[in-house]
């Protein structure tokens, strides 16, 4: 892929958001690099001990109200907003059918994008619970998350490319084609969506809190250059009160705006 077709598909995965400039756009597990047009952030692990979940950078980054929460029961009410981005995020969950059952009741559109199995299967993170695809073959797209039972789909070669010392060569060479790496859903109302198998609970447990950094640092680092170069001054979210986007149970009688800190609902 030519530098100006990655620079195409890094704008329609991280820079392009089909609303208007007054769309309320949530951003579910926002983690270290949450989207630029994000007015709203969602986080169940913002402290630093859970980083290896995230670029292994540190905490999460709070430039906007973070509401930290569990994204398979968010505290915010029925079509709060007009889109919302999951990014990198469902691969991680216990439970994909419940956050996926959340992001489709609290927004009326967004986008999902996941790890493709494939290329996983050769260099896995084994901070990943599902191996990700897309199934194509019905009348619509379906995302299908099947259950690992391990952290590596073969420990024989995860431990030979260990012991050779190709780790870090293997890595290089998937992440030169990232765009074949990644499973890319637009949604609109519904998600079509499978999963199959059940998690091994003890499996999942330990995978949770691991703390294995799995996305390289660098190519953070190159996403925000790049999304600073692509969207110039950025967005500025509107004023938003807090009860506003919460759950009718939530609210507090007040027009206390949201500010850039987190909100523990």
């Amino acid at each position: 892929m030519s530098l100006p077709e990655k620079l195409r598909s890094f704008h329609a995965r991280r820079i392009r958001v089909p609303v208007g400039p007054d769309g309320l756009v949530l951003d579910v597990g926002s983690g270290d690099k949450p989207s630029w047009r994000a007015d709203v952030l969602l986080d169940g692990y913002p402290g630093e001990e859970h980083s290896g979940q995230r670029s292994g950078t540190g905490r999460t980054t709070v430039t906007r109200p973070l509401f930290q929460a569990d994204a398979a029961d968010m505290p915010f009410a029925d079509g709060s907003f007009d889109y919302v981005i999951c990014s990198h995020v469902l691969e991680h969950v216990p439970d994909p059918a419940a956050v996926i059952g959340e992001l489709t009741r609290v927004a009326r559109a967004g986008y999902i994008e996941v790890p493709r199995a494939a290329p996983a299967k050769l260099q896995d993170f084994p901070t990943h619970l599902w191996w990700c695809r897309l199934d194509e073959s019905g009348d619509r797209p379906t995302l299908v998350l099947t259950a690992k039972q391990q952290p590596y789909f073969d420990a024989e070669i995860d431990e030979y490319l260990r012991e050779a010392d190709l780790e870090g060569q293997m890595a290089r060479l998937l992440q030169s084609r990232f765009e074949h790496n990644i499973v890319q859903l637009w949604w609109t109302g519904e998600v079509a969506f499978r999963v199959e198998g059940d998690l091994d609970p003890e499996f999942a447990r330990r995978t949770l809190t691991s703390d294995a950094p799995h996305h390289g640092t660098g190519v953070t680092t190159a996403s925000r250059v790049l999304t600073r170069l692509m969207t110039g001054r950025g967005h500025h979210p509107r004023p938003l009160a807090y009860d506003d986007i919460v759950k009718p149970e939530l609210r507090t009688g007040t027009r206390q705006l949201l500010e850039p800190r987190i909100y523990r609902a």
